[in-house]
């Protein structure tokens, strides 16, 4: 159901007020029912709220851009515009690890590098394992991301496609 205010985000709050003996229904989003009903601001609501639903009360994230919340997007799978992949982030890297089982793109070579923005990419990613690595003192393994990165670099210099 869409907000009755806005008439663009999904309703989430049903408020229901009695006039005169009538009852009044408004369904509306976050957002604006925060708006026009004010939030729980105060610590004896918060409290009694922490008391009724058994934990603190989280703060959900929602897209600037589309007005899309992170517990809409676990309830439908779908997203509401790019610039949501930026706000939720943090959130979606393990849905996308857990379905996909990478979290970066591979293409449909499945790890094979034809751009010189993809030998970039990787060769940033192994100099990130190799730092690490020489972090730890695990010489060795440094030493094989250090062979992987001048294999890589060599092709790249001698403009074959792998």
């Amino acid at each position: 159901m869409i907000c009755q205010n806005c008439k663009k985000r999904t309703a989430t709050v049903n408020h229901v007020e009695v006039i005169n003996g009538k009852a009044c229904a408004q369904h509306l989003c976050a957002m604006c029912a925060n708006e026009l009903f004010g939030g729980f601001e105060s610590e004896v609501q918060n409290a009694l709220l922490n008391g009724l639903f058994g934990g603190a009360l989280r703060e959900e994230k929602i897209c600037p851009a589309c007005g899309l919340g992170f517990s809409e997007y676990e309830r439908s799978g779908l997203l509401g515009c790019p610039s949501c992949y930026d706000v939720f982030n943090e959130e979606l890297m393990p849905h996308i690890a857990r379905l996909q089982g990478k979290t970066m793109h591979v293409g449909k070579g499945g790890g094979v590098y034809t751009s010189e923005h993809d030998i970039h990419i990787r060769l940033s990613a192994l100099q990130e394992e190799m730092e690490k690595a020489l972090s730890k003192g695990d010489y060795i393994a440094a030493g094989r991301i250090n062979e992987k990165m001048n294999a890589i670099k060599k092709r790249s210099a001698g403009g074959r496609r792998w």
